[in-house]
């Protein structure tokens, strides 16, 4: 019964360290109802993150066609004025010939704004009237424009006058003034007055503006250090298409969107210029906010759940484990009486552990008693064998004293003292403490007084026990108690019989083996050759207790004169 409680208990336990094991790799609460969660509100992230990346993508796109777009609305308005300041030309032309041209057209200029100078030159090319001052002009009808003129068309517009009218630079419109006597009416235009403002409404938020000329080169500019040498390749297809949008890297090491669109003829074109929408600008607040609500709600929800797992669950669970680790140190009076605040489920596994723990108790008692009731039988089974093993010994020694023959006497007398070693075993078993086991070292002293005082000596014998305390189970305890006997009686009939002397019995453990010494000094006279020789019942027992141990014995002559029989074995493994 108490094998089989043991082999229970040992089964329980390994259940229980490969169940914590097992345990110990599987995840939380708190991380399963995260994981549940996230998996729950995936799909609505994700489609956060795709709406977030739609409306950045179209954000993008519109601000790239909202940038071409005024590029080219700035062209249009700048080709507007290109016609207006001809039908301008072509209005005042008749009426600004003789000696008040001059003060005509200053009245001109200051009545309409946008013109640097209003000049009129004869058919030779030289410079007849004007509204503003001009440099030096020597004239000449060599200049491309003029000669257009003369060649048959009506109007002409170029960025290359051939002269410095203004001190930036300018843009001529000339028209003829009427027959070719009467020479050629130009209109300066300042390039900058032709620039869009770069705050005006039509235009998008950080706009830098600027005009290029036919090769790329930059006219003017809103703000210098943003705008790259403009690439002809851009510039032509600028012009077949009306516009052109370009994404590149600005001198100014931010990645910007250029849009162009041709401003007069082939020669001027206006370049606009804005910061591209990257990850990290401005632009992507409005569609990152797509995708931060969603994370947002998914921050406090996560929280929110990890916040009521640990108040409604875990919290009640570290109080239970610590309820069943009390239960596990033997304390089952102890109830869960704070689990009747938890939830239901919380409280009826309380309610659970804590009849488990009732339960428990009842069944302790239970076997306890069994226990108490099984250890009372044991002890009287071996108080009756003990008595029995006496009876024998006293039939024994009633039968010794009724022989007349000397070997059947010590033949006789020899069993009854094996007989009472194994009596003496069954009394140290029921009178101790522990029934399974019996203190080798308390044993060995009463053994060998035991079987001095059953032995007629002639001599004084001093008897000297020198054990250590080993705890020891009676299958280990029989053979060692019958090898002392036999060592023992042994020295008294070969040593100690006729003159007495000194007897030592040691058991030391070392480590992993365990060794019992008899010694005998042999009375102080001649060792025992006889005894060292011998090779009867008693030697044959000794050998076959040894083996029955799985030990070795030697009997050996010491430097006293007696014998020394020594018995070496493994060091018996016994639980107090």
């Amino acid at each position: 019964m108490i094998g089989l409680i043991r082999r229970h208990g040992s089964r329980a336990r390994t259940i229980r360290a490969a169940r914590d094991a097992g345990q110990s790799s599987d995840l939380t609460i708190r991380v399963r109802l995260g994981l549940t969660l996230a998996l729950a509100l995936a799909p609505v992230l994700l489609l956060g993150v795709i709406q977030s990346g739609l409306s950045f993508r179209r954000e993008a796109a519109e601000q790239r066609a909202s940038l071409l777009g005024a590029a080219q609305r700035s062209a249009a308005g700048a080709r507007v004025r290109m016609e207006s300041a001809g039908i301008l030309l072509e209005t005042l032309a008749p009426g600004v010939i003789g000696l008040d041209c001059a003060q005509r057209l200053a009245d001109v200029t200051r009545r309409i704004p946008g013109y640097a100078n209003l000049i009129r030159f004869d058919s030779q090319g030289r410079v007849a009237c004007y509204a503003a001052s001009v440099p030096a002009d020597p004239g000449r009808r060599d200049r491309p424009w003029f000669k257009d003129l003369y060649s048959g068309q009506a109007r002409t517009v170029t960025t290359r006058p051939g002269a410095d009218y203004a001190n930036e630079p300018v843009l001529l419109t000339s028209v003829r003034a009427g027959p070719p006597t009467d020479g050629v009416l130009t209109a300066v235009i300042a390039l900058s007055s032709l620039r869009p403002e770069s705050e005006g409404r039509a235009l998008p938020r950080d706009v830098d503006i600027a005009l290029v000329d036919a090769r790329g080169a930059i006219l003017t500019v809103t703000r210098p250090g943003l705008f790259p040498v403009i690439d002809p390749a851009w510039l032509q297809r600028a012009r077949a298409d009306g516009g052109e949008l370009k994404s590149d890297w600005g001198p100014d090491g931010i990645h910007r969107v250029y849009a162009l669109a041709p401003l007069v003829g082939q020669d001027v074109f206006v370049v606009l210029t804005a910061p591209s929408r990257g990850l990290f600008s401005a632009a992507w607040l409005d569609p990152l906010s797509g995708l931060v609500f969603p994370l947002l709600s998914f921050s406090v929800a996560l929280a929110a759940v990890m916040f009521a797992s640990d108040r409604s669950v875990l919290r009640w669970i570290s109080y239970l484990q610590r309820i069943a680790a009390i239960y596990a140190r033997g304390r089952f009076t102890v109830r869960p009486l704070q689990a009747e605040r938890a939830p239901p489920e919380i409280r009826d596994l309380g309610r659970a552990l804590g009849a488990m723990a009732g339960a428990i108790t009842a069944r302790d008692a239970a076997l306890q008693e069994t226990l108490t009731h099984k250890d009372d039988l044991l002890r009287e089974i071996h108080h009756r064998v003990k008595n029995n093993l006496q009876v024998i010994s006293s039939l024994l020694s009633m039968q010794e004293r009724a022989l007349t023959d000397p070997g059947a006497r010590l033949a006789i007398s020899d069993t009854r003292q094996r007989i009472s070693a194994l009596a003496l075993i069954y009394r140290a078993l029921y009178q101790g403490a522990d029934l399974r086991h019996a203190d080798l070292r308390t044993f060995l002293e009463e053994l060998t007084a035991q079987l001095m005082a059953t032995e007629s000596i002639q001599g004084s014998v001093r008897v000297e026990v020198q054990a250590v305390s080993l705890l020891i189970d009676p299958d280990k305890l029989a053979p060692l108690a019958l090898f002392a006997v036999e060592a023992v009686t042994n020295a008294q009939k070969h040593a100690l019989a006729e003159r007495g002397g000194n007897l030592r019995v040691e058991f030391t453990v070392m480590g992993a083996e365990a060794m019992l010494k008899i010694i005998d000094d042999g009375g102080g006279h001649s060792p025992p050759l006889k005894a060292l020789e011998a090779r009867g019942v008693g030697r044959t027992l000794m050998n076959a207790f040894a083996r029955q141990l799985r030990g070795k014995t030697d009997m050996a002559l010491n430097p006293d004169g007696g014998l020394t029989v020594t018995l070496i074995f493994p060091t018996p493994e016994t639980q107090p």
